[in-house]
């Protein structure tokens, strides 16, 4: 693939996916896996937000090092254009006031967030620390799995240290995984990184 698209592909789809999280937030029924664990260590070390942010994200991104999955240029643009994408759609937008306006919102913000990270991670760029810790481990287990697996294992972990959970998370960790599995096969993008260990 050439500069151009990759570099289109990232942006792109990093902007669709800070969308997707801002109406994730939005609909106040639960964050992602990964935001409650930080979260969670916000909570029960009483770092800021921002700093226990910094600190899992660097553990994830360690992780996923250790078993050749390593950052590039796409780790920063995500972490950057996500979090500004999403923080300045959030200053913008209110929680619907019924649950079912907040459920459409929930079921809006999947196809938007899974459409976002098989584009910016089809750009084959480097990844996210939650994306990044799931390739890790793709092979053995498929990517759809192992995306859910981290998601879940943060939500239980952030849970754990304090933070809450609500259905939104339960979603996200079910369904997001196969979800930018299914993307990916449609869009005929490969969110692979490189090569990885076979055990």
């Amino acid at each position: 693939m050439r500069r151009t698209p990759r570099l289109l592909l990232l942006v792109g789809g990093c902007v669709v996916l800070g969308i997707g999280v801002a109406l994730l937030l939005t609909a106040d029924l639960g964050s992602d896996g990964f935001s409650t664990l930080v979260n969670g260590v916000s909570i029960a070390t009483g770092m800021s937000f921002l700093v226990a942010n910094v600190v899992v994200s660097v553990a994830f991104l360690a992780l996923a090092a250790a078993r050749r999955v390593v950052p590039g240029i796409g780790t920063v643009v995500q972490v950057v254009v996500v979090g500004g994408v999403a923080s300045l759609l959030l200053d913008r937008a209110a929680t619907p006031s019924t649950w079912p306006g907040q459920t459409l919102m929930l079921a809006a913000a999947l196809p938007v967030i899974g459409i976002g990270i098989t584009a910016y991670l089809g750009s084959r760029t480097g990844a996210g620390p939650a994306e990044a810790a799931g390739l890790a481990w793709d092979p053995p287990v498929p990517f759809r799995w192992s995306y859910s697996a981290v998601q879940g294992g943060g939500a239980l972990g952030g849970w754990l240290l304090g933070a809450t959970i609500g259905p939104g998370t339960i979603v996200v960790i079910v369904l997001l995984g196969p979800l930018v599995d299914l993307t990916s096969r449609v869009l005929r993008l490969d969110v692979h990184q490189g090569d990885r260990p076979t055990a």
